[in-house]
């Protein structure tokens, strides 16, 4: 017997175990399994599968309205598969098009889970640019960058005043093409927490090799994504 009320479980249990509301609606579920709603911890519902278009592709040559079009399919599907609250880690070039999704679903005007957004991840300037262009060009960030510490502060209270329920900082890349690498100090990741966690807000951290996962895990991030070169 499961007891909801609104959008709340109340009560979970056997039946001689759980007290129903005298004025409860009973719906019964035959020849089926009731499971309380799946959560996804990382998504990016404005991409889709690189052997559908590269990510250089998706972010630079796909207009926004089609993204945001094809990720109210994303997020038809998801909830449809069980997921009824996602973190999305990232809009990859599309801004902050994830905090208006997050506003539909709310609102009822597409189908979704629960959406707590990341926004724009925070990247080092130059570590995160789409690959294989001429170095003359600049080309559209599918992130944001921000060095130092006065600058990183400005960016987060500036996402996080946006929109933003996470902050999400690389804290490793393959800058210049090199192996991966810290690209912030960890002066830098600890002001970003520091930054965000004033307000409530908790920092998840891409981070793949040893040192950036170190540097992450004492500037306090509340989680690490990918880890890759962990060890013990």
């Amino acid at each position: 017997i499961v007891v909801v009320r609104g959008q709340t479980i109340e009560a979970a249990g056997p039946a001689d175990a759980v007290k129903i509301p005298e004025d409860a609606r009973a719906i019964e579920l035959p020849g089926t399994t009731l499971l309380p709603g799946l959560i996804d911890a990382h998504t990016h519902v404005l991409l889709h599968p690189y052997n559908e278009a590269l990510w250089n592709d998706q972010v630079l040559k796909e207009a926004l309205a089609l993204r945001v079009c094809r990720a109210t399919n994303h997020l038809r599907s998801t909830l449809l598969s069980g997921f009824t609250t996602i973190r999305d880690l990232g809009t990859e070039g599309a801004g902050y098009a994830d905090v208006g999704l997050k506003q539909a679903v709310a609102q009822g005007i597409v189908p979704g889970p629960r959406m707590l957004v990341v926004t724009r991840a925070i990247v080092a300037t130059g570590s995160y640019a789409p690959k294989g262009f001429a170095p003359e060009f600049d080309i559209p960030q599918g992130a944001e960058e921000a060095d130092g510490v006065d600058s990183l502060i400005r960016v987060v209270r500036d996402q996080i005043g946006k929109g933003a329920d996470w902050i999400k900082v690389y804290a490793d890349t393959a800058m210049g093409g090199a192996s991966i690498r810290p690209s912030f100090s960890l002066e830098e990741l600890t002001r970003i927490v520091e930054t965000a966690r004033s307000v409530g807000i908790l920092v998840s951290a891409h981070a793949t090799s040893k040192e950036g996962m170190r540097r992450a895990a004492l500037a306090g991030v509340a989680t690490i994504e990918h880890g890759d070169g962990g060890d013990a």
